[in-house]
């Protein structure tokens, strides 16, 4: 079945009939068939939808916090009962191979869990006053309007991480989906108009949805009337939009590109190193901002991790996602394709070797289907230090431990990173503050791949920002000092004595 009228029956199964527009094509990559046409929001319908998320803010702020918290276990709910159809339609217009797809609906469901129990945990801090009949408080308010920009390579899961929070700590959410993806986020809509329906007293406009490309994302990040705006995408989009939130004293949560990189120590179980590689390297055609693009090998085991890799890559099976044995789809686009063969040429003129992949593979009829590359470089050239989202994998030999570290910090993202080996010191070195200066440091896992639990999110030119678990529920909100007096007496702080 071709893949635009797959989604298309999707979409009914969902409950989404999406109104036939212009100006918004929605493709497949699979095989890149139109599924239909929207139309962007238009100014007046951005400047309505910060209006409405305005007035829907007063009333959702003195919603107690556990009450907004079944709000989100409901959208949990209604996420499971969907996972399948949804779970498929992130197949259809994203690429994922299906349990990919699947997966990704998974996290959604475990934020929407995790928010549930946080709504009871917003907890602030009681503080000793030096003032005698006093004492301090910090507490957490909730904050106004959050705007959620979010990309294609995983159209509904980043939009999880930020509206559940965002959601339970009081905020009205506008979502700027991908224009590459906006029909997973049309489905989502539909199924939080099912969650609002059953919690009953929620204020209207709490969650929106604004389809468009850049001057639609760039108008939320000018307003006044958003508070924050979370914003996943490249590095160039961060430094485009950081400084037009940063000239009004907004606040920008921003997660942006990764160049990831792997360290294989002598000592590393070469063949969890290789399993580890293959799916953060290939693994959603390598359009991950995890996905592993640097190899860093000790050079007395290069030739068998080489070998190793050489053997996986040719067993790769690369075709329509929705097949069970699929386990690299399409790129998203041709567009794509172009920048995975312009990387390998650059590569290639810096005295890279193609050791295996490269070129266009067979799949479905009108995807852009690329064969994973694997390079071995001389040197980390700059087209090693660019990203390119698309499997392309640089390998580089060191000696020194500390070269490997050097190679390893010497890019100018800093997202995720990985050190496989069994030598302790190693692994502690690689974890401490000398280490890694990335936001995700792993021991014997790979670079990709990130559990809701922990805070998610990079140095560097990766933004700074942190989503989804442990405390990035913060960034949803307003820190105040409070202080109280329960004394007859009115002493100042300091020992400071006027009158």
């Amino acid at each position: 079945m071709r893949a635009s009228r797959a989604a298309l029956d999707c979409l009914q199964r969902l409950s989404v009939r999406p109104e036939a527009g212009a100006g918004l094509p929605a493709h497949s990559p699979i095989d890149a068939s139109l599924i239909t046409e929207l139309t962007p929001a238009s100014a007046a319908q951005i400047e309505q939808a910060i209006a409405q998320a305005a007035a829907a803010f007063p009333r959702w702020r003195d919603t107690p916090a556990p009450r907004r918290g079944e709000l989100v276990r409901l959208l949990g709910e209604e996420l499971r009962a969907a996972k399948a159809d949804l779970g498929l339609l992130v197949t259809l217009e994203a690429g994922k191979i299906l349990s990919e797809g699947l997966g990704e609906v998974q996290e959604m469901i475990d934020i929407c869990d995790f928010a549930l129990g946080l709504s009871r945990q917003l907890a602030g801090l009681t503080l000793p006053s030096e003032r005698p009949g006093h004492h301090m408080l910090e507490r957490w308010q909730p904050l106004g309007p959050v705007a959620v920009i979010s990309a294609f390579n995983f159209p509904v899961a980043v939009w999880s991480w930020n509206a559940a929070l965002a959601l339970v700590c009081g905020d009205p959410v506008i979502w700027k989906p991908s224009e590459k993806t906006p029909l997973t986020a049309l489905a989502v809509q539909a199924l939080m108009a099912r969650a609002l329906a059953r919690f009953g007293d929620a204020p209207a406009h709490l969650c929106q949805v604004l389809q468009g490309g850049r001057d639609v994302g760039a108008a939320l990040a000018a307003h006044p009337g958003i508070a924050l705006v979370s914003a996943t995408g490249s590095s160039r989009m961060g430094r485009a939009l950081s400084p037009i939130v940063a000239a009004r004293f907004g606040r920008a949560l921003l997660e942006l590109g990764g160049n990831n990189a792997m360290i294989i120590a002598p000592s590393a179980d070469l063949d969890m190193a290789v399993r580890a590689i293959l799916f953060s390297a290939v693994g959603t055609a390598g359009q991950r901002c995890t996905s592993l693009r640097r190899l860093i090998v000790h050079d007395a085991v290069m030739a068998p991790v080489i070998e190793r890799l050489q053997g996986a890559y040719a067993s790769l099976r690369i075709g329509d996602p929705r097949n069970a044995d699929t386990l690299v789809g399409p790129l998203i686009d041709a567009a794509a394709g172009s920048s995975f063969d312009a990387a390998l040429a650059q590569a290639q003129a810096e005295g890279g070797a193609l050791l295996t992949g490269g070129g266009r593979s067979a799949g479905v009829a009108g995807g852009t289907y690329v064969r994973p590359a694997l390079l071995a470089m001389p040197e980390q050239s700059a087209a090693v230090r660019a990203e390119t989202f698309a499997p392309i994998l640089y390998a580089m030999a060191y000696h020194d431990f500390e070269e490997a570290l050097a190679l390893q910090n010497g890019v100018e993202q800093g997202l995720s990173s990985s050190l496989f080996t069994l030598d302790l010191r190693e692994a502690e070195r690689f974890l401490s503050a000398s280490g890694s200066d990335c936001g995700i440091a792993n021991i014997n896992i790979g670079p990709s791949g990130a559990e809701i639990g922990g805070a998610f999110g990079g140095e560097k030119a990766t933004g700074g920002g942190r989503e989804s678990g442990s405390d990035s529920w913060k960034a949803y909100m307003r820190r105040q000092t409070q202080t109280v007096n329960y004394s007859h007496a009115l002493p100042l702080a300091q020992g400071v004595v006027f009158g």
